[in-house]
């Protein structure tokens, strides 16, 4: 039996981007700060990175899909925070922002990792986002690099 697997170590060439959310900064800056401390660790330059801030969740997929059909990028990371509130406005846009990327990807087939919290609680997202149950954009990035390696191993 043939097994596919990707490894977690880049070569050091790859083009990343980062699209991230600046809504609820407070949690979306320490998501960043472990998705490049993950790229870096796994071999990654920083200077082939790229950090793209859009205003919310909901304009992620949009610019997903500019940095998709550009081709110059291997991945891309999207992080964001989503933070139940007392309207349906959360039920909208994490709908909206977890189809638009998945349709996103889908139509591109691109290394796209997802890591757009949607949590109850601004306490569960900082949780989420370093503080208590690890940091969900390093785990985010190091799906993309696995990812990535899949990818090469498949064309």
């Amino acid at each position: 039996m043939k097994i596919i697997e990707g490894s977690m170590s880049l070569l050091g060439h790859e083009r990343i981007a980062i699209i991230c959310s600046r809504f609820n900064s407070m949690i979306t800056d320490r998501l960043i700060e472990g998705a490049k401390d993950c790229y870096v660790r796994h071999g990654g330059d920083i200077q082939k990175l790229t950090l793209i801030k859009v205003p919310g969740a909901f304009e992620i997929p949009f610019t997903l899909e500019k940095v998709l059909s550009s081709g110059d990028y291997d991945g891309v990371c999207v992080l964001g925070a989503i933070i139940r509130g007392g309207t349906p406005h959360f039920d909208y846009v994490a709908a909206e922002s977890t189809k638009g990327v998945a349709n996103v990807t889908l139509k591109y087939g691109g290394a796209v990792s997802f890591g757009i919290l949607t949590t109850d609680s601004i306490e569960q997202a900082l949780d989420r986002a370093g503080i208590k149950v690890g940091n969900k954009g390093f785990e985010s990035m190091s799906s993309l690099i696995e990812l990535i390696n899949i990818y090469r191993q498949l064309d």
